[in-house]
């Protein structure tokens, strides 16, 4: 137990070490923040903008999809991560076919990339990948997501394997060897869904 509770420090210190993080609180409010990408995989209109939010928890601002596409990205230029993590603070606002927040990862393109999202409507936290615009689930767990609270959404990769973390709390360890080359890093949302973020981070291993 000493030397796993070694080993996860160890591990916990590198991301640290390598970790960059973007707030948000720099950019010009009503605009998509420099150094990112809009885009989306299948059909719709995302609207990416920077706002200011008085419960962001880096003041003062937070960037805000409230545009309505099948799948929202907004990718963060100049990255290329293949083993690392990805963390996000997010808060879902409103949306009546869903109310969803993720972070994506290895992007090739956007149709092409790994996702893992909270889901404030449907109570869950699932992980999938996109081949081709297709979206397929390889595991996921049921819990309270609440609206109108920030919660953090964490991933780690190495390979195959993938650990998801949700509020502090490591939720499961999922397999998949779909994409295994690097990619871009970013943030995803789903149809309808008007949702907040803040304190995006991300490192490589």
């Amino acid at each position: 137990m000493k030397l796993l509770t070694a080993l996860l420090f160890s591990l916990s210190a590198s991301f640290a070490a390598a970790a960059e993080r973007e707030a948000f609180d720099q950019a010009k409010p009503g605009a998509l923040p420099p150094g990112w990408t809009r885009t989306q995989t299948g059909e719709g209109k995302p609207v990416w903008t920077v706002v200011a939010d008085p419960s962001a928890p880096s003041q003062p601002n937070a960037l805000k999809q409230s545009g309505t596409a099948s799948y929202p990205l907004a990718l963060k230029e100049g990255t290329a991560l293949k083993d690392g993590f990805v963390e996000v603070k997010f808060k879902p606002v409103s949306g009546e076919e869903d109310q969803a927040g993720g972070v994506v990862w290895r992007v090739k393109d956007a149709g092409n990339y790994y996702i893992a999202r909270a889901n404030a409507i449907e109570g869950n936290v699932r992980i999938y990948h996109f081949l081709n615009g297709k979206r397929t689930q390889f595991k996921g767990a049921n819990l309270p997501v609440a609206t109108g609270q920030w919660h953090t959404l964490r991933v780690e990769f190495a390979g195959s394997q993938f650990k998801v973390v949700f509020n502090g709390k490591a939720l499961f360890d999922a397999e998949d060897a779909t994409h295994k080359d690097s990619g871009k890093v970013g943030l995803w949302t789903k149809a309808d869904s008007v949702t907040l973020f803040d304190d995006f981070s991300y490192g490589a291993k």
